[in-house]
């Protein structure tokens, strides 16, 4: 039997968890997180989820990845929702792990409505999503007053050999933070739309991969430089994409106690 730590009692029998499981690192877990990782009888987890906050789950609990990257698919989405019902329906306590926010391009509503469709109880944990992770160890803010008034959520995902159906003038808005989601393969036609929607090609860019974990990389750069920059840096890692004057006032590194800090110039 799974080690729940006397935590079962939050999940009900048939009842389905969405837990936010943050950026990958397991200290940015919510408390109420991890007591439902403790909790459940089953987990089904994304490729994304941390190894840390895998290495959380108890011994006994089952795992099922269900995990999606980009051009090595071990689920689709209906098969996704079927286990789930199934599970539910079989009276199982269950955590279905998203990385970062249920709420931020996870397709957490086809999975509530799946469940809801069949009477069975469905939650939301809600986690700490990437932007906010990259900003933090970018030590820099998404807003800021006087340069970025407002931040633009974006995902770069789009079905193979389609191009990217977004509203290019309101993205290319000066005057905001663009955080790209999954930006890697479409680095180009981001930096070609963006342009000729009018964003110069000098706006600060970050680029970051593996957000939160010990292996994450930062590189500044700028917009007309993506392309060549993402290409070379990120290879087949997660990777978020920044795009704003604001990323232009990031810390060049975090300083230690007594250090003055560094600002990247805009």
């Amino acid at each position: 039997m799974p080690q729940n730590d006397g935590n079962h009692e939050l999940i009900a029998p048939g009842e389905v968890w969405l837990v936010g499981a943050g950026p990958g690192d397991p200290d940015l877990l919510t408390r109420k997180a991890e007591k439902l990782i403790r909790a459940a009888e089953v987990v089904f987890y994304d490729a994304l989820v941390g190894p840390g906050v895998l290495a959380m789950i108890p011994v006994g609990t089952e795992r099922v990845c269900v995990g999606k990257r980009s051009g090595r698919h071990s689920k689709d989405q209906p098969t996704i929702d079927r286990m789930l019902v199934e599970a539910a329906l079989a009276g199982r306590r269950v955590v279905r792990l998203k990385g970062g926010d249920p709420a931020m391009f996870a397709r957490a509503t086809e999975e509530m409505a799946a469940l809801r469709k069949v009477g069975a109880p469905v939650h939301v944990c809600p986690g700490i999503t990437a932007a906010s992770a990259v900003a933090a160890s970018a030590g820099m803010s998404l807003s800021l007053r006087g340069i970025a008034r407002r931040v633009q959520f974006v995902t770069a995902h789009c079905r193979s050999g389609q191009p990217l159906d977004l509203d290019w003038p309101a993205l290319a808005d000066p005057a905001c933070t663009l955080a790209v989601y999954m930006g890697r393969e479409a680095a180009p036609e981001l930096t070609a739309a963006l342009m000729a929607a009018g964003l110069p090609g000098s706006t600060p860019a970050l680029v970051t991969c593996d957000a939160s974990l010990p292996t994450e990389q930062q590189l500044r750069t700028r917009l007309d430089l993506l392309p060549l920059v993402t290409q070379a840096f990120a290879h087949d890692r997660p990777t978020l994409i920044l795009i704003g004057e604001a990323v232009g006032q990031a810390l060049v590194h975090t300083p230690a106690q007594g250090e003055e800090a560094q600002i990247l110039p805009a």
